[in-house]
C-alpha cells in the first residue's frame, strides 16, 4: 500500500531559497508507485499546502494533518528538506517526535547539537585520525578580548556564524585589522561566532547515509573554488567552483577517510543522509574536520545528487532506500 508523505520545504532563514530547489529535486525523484507526496511550505506566514489552483490550505499543527475537499489527510512520514531553522536545528524533529510522525533526518538532539559548529567539534574530538583547526568561540555581548584572540590564533582565519549554513556571514580574515568587520558580519547572522585558524589543504565534501542497517559512504567531491573560499556564491552559482566527483584520494587516504566518516556518523548518532566537509592538509595529508550538514542540499548543483550518480545509483533508488530506512 502506498504511503502518504509530506515533503516539507521553505524555512525561516535565508536558506529557504536553497530548500525550495532541494524539494523540487526530491519531488521529481520520489517513487510515485510507493509514495503519495504532498509538498508543504513552511515560512514566517505559516505552514500550508499549495495545490495546483494556488489556494493555500493551512496545516493543522495539532496533528500535522491537511483537510482537502472535506477529506482529512494524515501523513505516514515526513521528508524534511528545510536547510537552517527550523528544519536543521532540531525544532521540527522535536515536534514530530511529540506527535509520533517519523521523519527522514537525524533526531532532535543530534540536529540541535550539530547546528552548533563549536559544540560539534568538541564531540568529534578524539576520533582516531581526526584533527580540528584551533578555534575560539565567542558570544554576542559576551566577555571576549579581541587583542587576546589575535595573539592566540595565527592568521589567516575564518570567521563564521556558529549555527549558520550555506556559508552566509562567513569571512576569511588575512589582516588582523579586518577582524572587527568580519565579526560584525557574522554576528548579523548569529549570536555565537567561531573564529578558526585557516588550514591549508585540499577541500572535500562527502555524503554518508544509513540504509538496510548499514552505514554507506558516498564517493567524495573535491572542491576547488574560483573564489577565495567556498562561499555562498561559489556554492550556488554553476561554474563558480570546480567540483570533481569522485575526488582524487590515494588508497590510503580513501580507507582512512571512510573510517573517520563512519566514526563521525556513529559518534554523533546520525540517521538519514548527512554531508561532512573536511580538508586534507597539504603538507601532512591529515584529515581536518570542517563541519557536518544534517540536511544537505539536494539541488541540481548540490554534492549529494552528484555523489549518488557517481556511485551508480539513481536518485529514485537513493531516496527510496533512505525513506524505507527512516520512515519504516
Amino acid at each position: 500500500m502506498k504511503k502518504t508523505i509530506a515533503l516539507l520545504t521553505g524555512g525561516t532563514t535565508g536558506e529557504w531559497v536553497v530548500s525550495v530547489k532541494s524539494a523540487a529535486t526530491i519531488a521529481q525523484n520520489i517513487d510515485a508507485d510507493l509514495y503519495d507526496v504532498y509538498k508543504i511550505m513552511l515560512n514566517d506566514k505559516g505552514w500550508f499546502y499549495e495545490p495546483a489552483d494556488s489556494v493555500k490550505i493551512e496545516i493543522d499543527k495539532n496533528d500535522f494533518s491537511l483537510t482537502l475537499d472535506g477529506r482529512k489527510i494524515k501523513f505516514d512520514g515526513v521528508f524534511i528538506a528545510i536547510h537552517g531553522s527550523p528544519g536543521e536545528d532540531g525544532k521540527l524533529q522535536g515536534y514530530f517526535d511529540m506527535i509520533g510522525i517519523p521523519y527522514t533526518t537525524c533526531d532532535a538532539l543530534t540536529s540541535c547539537i550539530t547546528m552548533n559548529k563549536g559544540y560539534t567539534k568538541a564531540i568529534v574530538e578524539g576520533i582516531n585520525n581526526l584533527f580540528t583547526a584551533k578555534s575560539i568561540q565567542i558570544f554576542k555581548n559576551g566577555d571576549y578580548n579581541i587583542s587576546q584572540i589575535k595573539q592566540d590564533l595565527r592568521l589567516p582565519y575564518f570567521v563564521k556564524p556558529n549555527s549558520g549554513g550555506s556559508s552566509i556571514g562567513m569571512s576569511k580574515v588575512k589582516h588582523a585589522d579586518d577582524l572587527d568587520s568580519a565579526l560584525e558580519k557574522a554576528f548579523r547572522e548569529d549570536t555565537q561566532v567561531l573564529i578558526e585558524e585557516f588550514v591549508s589543504g585540499r577541500e572535500f565534501s562527502i555524503g554518508v547515509y544509513s540504509a538496510k542497517g548499514e552505514v554507506t559512504v558516498l564517493p567524495t567531491t573535491e572542491v576547488i573554488p574560483a573564489n577565495e573560499f567556498f562561499d555562498f556564491e561559489a556554492k550556488y552559482t554553476p561554474g563558480a567552483t570546480q567540483e570533481i566527483t569522485p575526488g582524487n584520494m590515494s588508497d590510503e587516504e580513501y580507507a582512512r577517510v571512510h573510517q573517520i566518516i563512519k566514526d563521525i556518523y556513529k559518534k554523533l548518532n546520525c540517521r538519514g543522509v548527512v554531508r561532512i566537509d573536511y580538508f586534507l592538509e597539504h603538507e601532512t595529508g591529515k584529515f581536518y574536520f570542517i563541519e557536518i550538514n544534517t540536511i544537505p542540499g539536494q539541488t541540481s548543483t548540490s554534492f549529494i545528487p552528484q555523489q549518488v550518480a557517481a556511485m551508480g545509483l539513481t536518485l529514485k533508488e537513493f531516496y527510496t532506500s533512505l525513506m524505507k530506512e527512516t520512515l519504516g
